[in-house]
């Protein structure tokens, strides 16, 4: 049986190349999501679960993190940021956080994802397996390259040959101290090579999470869809500001925007602090700057 996890690495070093150019002004995971940064609604799981201390990658714009936590916590937990001046992507990420586990098993959490998983049951579940690594997995998702035998991953991606794989990574997992064993020193590399060693030795674990929300916010449609879910969070942020005479629909509205008289926007997800103009005609747009919107724009980044 392993440890109480107590700790959780959030993987947020990534460049987010599917969202630019809004990932040219926010890292992904601190993108306004319901008027809240992302990554918020993954410490708010963990937190929920029972985790007391966090540590985050960086890469990408590193000062907007010391920005959007200046103290370096969140609700009282603990945040350490490692920076990465050279992205070590997901498997060299996690080796260059080793020191900071202490040896303690740690819950490993993608930064790019909203979702609402039991983390209670998959720490529970990997406490009691006794297996170096348990992947959450969903039975459904648009990668479904995880092969599983009863509650062992026995393949991704057909990469050992035994089977393609009819399950969705989550991009959340347990792991025990042991995988470090599996990750070179300063080196940069995928997560992968580490799990197809631990799964050929058999002690990957598997823990099913098809309850609950699971979105993977690495396109800009998936974005705006995510604004869609109802019950994750207040579509108005009450610092914003409507012209009577104007009609919203479906949209977010951050801190400080501006919906101008006979305005239309529809399906639209508008930044802290922008503007749309009168008579303006927005639909499927993002507005991030703080430069106003005027005519009529669809499906675009403004």
């Amino acid at each position: 049986m392993s440890s109480v996890i107590k700790k959780a690495f959030l993987l947020g070093a990534g460049l987010g190349t599917r969202l630019r150019p809004l990932t040219d002004v926010l890292p992904k995971p601190l993108i306004p999501v319901f008027n809240r940064p992302l990554i918020e609604y993954a410490l708010d799981q963990c937190l929920a679960a029972g985790i007391t201390e966090f540590a985050v990658n960086t890469h990408h714009l590193p000062d907007k993190w010391a920005e959007c936590f200046p103290d370096q916590s969140y609700r009282g937990a603990p945040l350490t940021f490692f920076h990465e001046p050279v992205l070590l992507e997901t498997g060299g990420g996690l080796k260059n956080i080793e020191d900071w586990t202490g040896g303690q098993p740690i819950l490993v959490y993608n930064g790019d994802i909203l979702a609402t998983l039991d983390l209670g049951t998959l720490l529970k579940t990997h406490s009691l397996s006794g297996r170096a690594v348990t992947m959450a997995l969903r039975s459904a998702g648009h990668e479904t390259h995880v092969a599983i035998e009863g509650e062992c991953v026995t393949d991704i991606r057909g990469m050992l040959g035994r089977a393609e794989g009819d399950y969705q990574f989550t991009g959340v997992y347990c792991a025990n101290p042991e995988i470090f064993h599996h990750i070179s020193e300063n080196e940069r590399v995928s997560i992968i090579p580490s799990f197809l060693e631990i799964i050929r030795s058999g002690t990957m674990g598997a823990s099913l999470h098809d309850e609950g929300i699971w979105l993977d916010l690495g396109t800009r449609r998936s974005y705006l869809d995510a604004h869609l879910c109802s019950g994750l969070g207040t579509l108005q942020h009450p610092e914003s500001s409507v012209a009577s005479s104007a009609v919203v629909e479906n949209s977010a509205l951050g801190a400080g925007s501006r919906v101008g008289r006979n305005a239309r926007v529809r399906s639209c997800i508008l930044w802290p602090g922008s503007a749309v103009e009168e008579g303006a005609q927005l639909t499927n747009c993002i507005v991030y700057s703080s430069t106003p919107v005027t005519g009529t724009r669809d499906n675009s980044d403004l």
